[in-house]
């Protein structure tokens, strides 16, 4: 799947296809190949060095990127899921449970999206009810039980708002889970890998150190949202992007995030194995850091952090 933006990286990949296919017969177009593959190289990544905030919007959303399954598989070992809130049922759109990274056993939590059409509405496109959000707090309390540290994985356009999510407490369940993790006695690294959309990625949110991969976004509401109340016309999406600041380097910059995790040119749709080597190494460097804060200092950190956003 192409974006709007990458007909030029579609174009050279189809005639670098083209041409693989006849490569056995004809070994002459090798040299062509090569110098195609150059041209790639280099046009991807000028395109994606100069993505505006609605291009990124659409990069983040595309449906080939890593999900929290994807990161499970390549990032821990000894996975054991943990399903349901022990209050009503399970929710698909939030996969958690204890895991090893490297030596760090922990409890890992995300929003699952899925990759068809079929995963997409079992996980109900990784827009999450009430009973997904008691699900993380259970687990996070879980893991401040046993010491554990919780990593967090952020990939959602935001909470569920149909009427059954609203009968059950969507909003009470988020609240929830934003004033326990706020003193929850244990590291809380949270990282956003796709669209971070308003309280259903604030919910599992709240985090000692907050980090970002280079073509997600994070943001209170949707571009499309955001048009469609101060324009009234959704189409305006493209400048309501631009306004929110939504992207990963006005967000460090606004200190809203801790750090950038870079991705591959071309995203890490593209190139999911170069992404998993990147946020392997950010989430090392960033476990050992709070592993060595006494719990005082963590929770007295994590207070500051907060107590300083939007000054």
């Amino acid at each position: 799947m192409y974006l709007d933006f990458e007909k030029p990286i579609e174009e050279l990949e189809n005639k670098i296809r083209d041409l693989s296919a006849i490569r056995e017969s004809k070994p002459e177009v090798q040299s062509e190949i090569e110098s195609l593959q150059k041209q790639l190289q280099e046009i991807t990544r000028s395109i994606y060095e100069r993505l505006t905030p609605w291009q990124t919007v659409q990069v983040a959303r595309h449906p080939e990127r890593p999900t929290i399954r994807d990161y499970i598989a390549n990032l821990f070992t000894d996975f054991l899921e943990c399903c349901g809130d022990r209050a009503f049922g399970d929710d698909p759109a939030i996969c958690g449970g204890f895991a090893t990274f490297e030596k760090f056993r922990v409890m890992a939590i995300g929003h699952q999206k899925g990759k068809t059409v079929e995963d997409n509405i079992r996980c109900n496109f990784g827009m999450a009810r009430p009973e997904g959000y008691r699900k993380a707090l259970r687990l996070m309390q879980l893991a401040a039980k046993f010491h554990l540290p919780v990593l967090t994985f952020i990939d959602t356009s935001g909470a569920f708002p149909g009427q059954d999510a609203e009968e059950r407490g969507q909003a009470e369940a988020i609240a929830r889970n934003l004033r326990e993790m706020s003193r929850l006695p244990t590291p809380i690294l949270c990282v956003v890998t796709g669209e971070g959309g308003s309280g259903g990625a604030l919910g599992i949110g709240v985090g000692d150190r907050i980090l970002m991969l280079g073509n997600a976004v994070y943001s209170v509401i949707s571009p499309e949202g955001c048009a469609s109340i101060l324009w009234r016309d959704g189409s305006k999406a493209p400048e309501a992007a631009e306004a929110l600041k939504i992207t990963a380097p006005a967000l460090l910059k606004l200190k809203v995030i801790d750090e950038i995790i870079p991705e591959p040119p071309g995203g890490a749709h593209r190139h999911p194995e170069g992404t998993m080597i990147a946020v392997r190494k950010a989430l090392r460097k960033h476990l050992a850091d709070l592993k060595g804060m006494s719990i005082k200092k963590l929770l007295n950190k994590r207070y500051e952090k907060y107590a300083k956003l939007g000054r």
